[in-house]
């Protein structure tokens, strides 16, 4: 690893195999966590968690084109359920881990350090990538993470207090309907992204049948995420976000400049999302503020 040598203690601790936690990692560079993480954080820009996380998915991508079950590269991967692995892949490369034909080309994911791994028990260092900002990085996962975890809040609802009126006549935007329920504010927030995608990939108007279930906005917003990450990170990569998209599902037909569509998005996510913490508290929920702050702190295992 040229230029890397002072790092190569921390990097080992970080991927060994049996090193799955922050304590795991910390003990085998004999270090304490705090100091760990600490100094692999300055050096390499990336919390030990993000970073083993990171490249284990790659890890799994590189198995997986190998031919390896999905099954045994989630276990390798440190994941404990199937569910969970699949969820993460799916977010981190824009399309499932049965889907070998997706990983055809590089299995890296974007990473401001370079640090990638490099099969079949190696890494590599390439010097010169760029990578979406931190900051767009964190609002636009922030965003998939959080909504992610309302959804599985709302579906221990009863479907009485998923669907009640809890803001009569309430709209968040002139333009669209009524959101004057858990459910409501929901599908609107999962089916925006669908919508701007099918817009921006040339597919039709997305179907949203009515009294979609919690189970069911889980399953699109599964979907929709890792399409959503994926098209911003691709727009960031080629410095697009002054391009401008002709949007033929309008009637007549408008033209959005990339960023200011990536803008929106953000802005009324992050209303809906605050919107459905309220309504799911009327409803006698006990949930999180939605703090990016501790968000990021768990992401980085600093939680």
């Amino acid at each position: 690893m040229t230029g890397r040598d002072r790092l190569r203690e921390l990097l080992d601790a970080v991927l060994a195999d049996e090193h799955r936690t922050l304590e795991q990692m910390a003990g085998g560079a004999y270090a304490s966590p705090y100091h760990f993480s600490r100094t692999l954080s300055r050096d390499a820009g990336e919390s030990p968690v993000a970073m083993r996380r990171r490249v284990m998915l790659e890890r799994a991508a590189w198995r997986l084109r190998g031919g390896a079950s999905v099954t045994d590269v989630a276990w390798e991967a440190g994941y404990e359920s199937l569910e969970g692995f699949s969820r993460a892949f799916a977010r981190a490369y824009g399309h499932p881990p049965s889907d070998v034909s997706g990983t055809a080309g590089s299995t890296w994911l974007p990473a401001a350090n370079g640090i990638h791994f490099h099969p079949p028990t190696s890494l590599w260092v390439h010097s010169t990538e760029q990578t979406m900002s931190p900051l767009t990085d964190q609002l636009v996962r922030h965003d998939l993470d959080d909504t992610r975890a309302l959804l599985d809040v709302a579906k221990g609802l009863s479907d009485e207090e998923f669907r009640r009126i809890r803001l009569p006549g309430h709209e968040v935007t002139s333009w669209e309907g009524p959101e004057e329920s858990v459910a409501a504010v929901l599908e609107y927030h999962v089916g925006t992204k669908e919508v701007w995608l099918a817009a921006i990939e040339g597919l039709d108007l997305p179907e949203r049948p009515d009294g979609a279930t919690a189970a069911d906005l889980i399953a699109r917003h599964d979907a929709v995420a890792a399409r959503w990450l994926a098209f911003v990170r691709e727009v960031e990569d080629r410095g697009g976000w002054d391009d401008r998209l002709v949007d033929a599902l309008c009637e007549p037909p408008e033209s959005f400049q990339l960023g200011s569509v990536v803008t929106h998005v953000l802005t009324y996510a992050a209303h809906r999302r605050q919107l459905a913490r309220h309504l799911l508290r009327s409803a006698g929920v006990d949930l999180d503020d939605g703090d990016p702050i501790n968000w990021l702190r768990a992401e980085r295992g600093e939680a």
